[in-house]
C-alpha cells in the first residue's frame, strides 16, 4: 500500500511540474507579447508627439496641446498619460530617430 502511494505521488508530481512549466511558459509569452505591443503603442504615440510639439517656434502651443491631450488621456485610461510622460515619450522617439546622429563618437 504504502507503494501505491509513494508511486502516486510521484505521478501527482510529475503531472504538477509539467503544468508548472506549460504555466511559466505561457506566462513568459503573454509578458513578451504585451511588452511588443506596448512599444508599439509607444512608439506610435511618440510619432504623434513629435508632430504637436514640432521642436519649433510653436513650442508653447505645442506644451500646451500636450496639456490638453494629458488631461484627457488620463480621464479615459487613468495613470500614465500625465504631460511628463508625453514629452518623455517624445523625447524618446526624436532620439532615436535624429539624435543619436548628433552624439560625437
Amino acid at each position: 500500500m504504502n507503494q501505491d502511494i509513494d508511486k502516486s505521488d510521484q505521478q501527482l508530481n510529475n503531472i504538477f511540474y509539467n503544468i508548472k512549466e506549460l504555466v511559466i511558459h505561457s506566462r513568459n509569452k503573454v509578458y513578451s507579447t504585451v511588452n511588443t505591443e506596448m512599444l508599439h503603442l509607444y512608439w506610435n504615440i511618440g510619432k504623434i508627439i513629435m508632430q504637436i510639439q514640432n521642436f519649433d517656434e510653436r513650442a508653447n502651443y505645442g506644451e500646451a496641446l500636450l496639456d490638453k491631450l494629458s488631461q484627457k488621456l488620463t480621464n479615459e485610461f487613468g495613470k500614465g498619460f500625465s504631460s511628463r510622460n508625453l514629452r518623455t515619450i517624445g523625447n524618446f522617439i526624436w532620439y532615436i530617430q535624429f539624435g543619436r546622429h548628433c552624439l560625437p563618437n
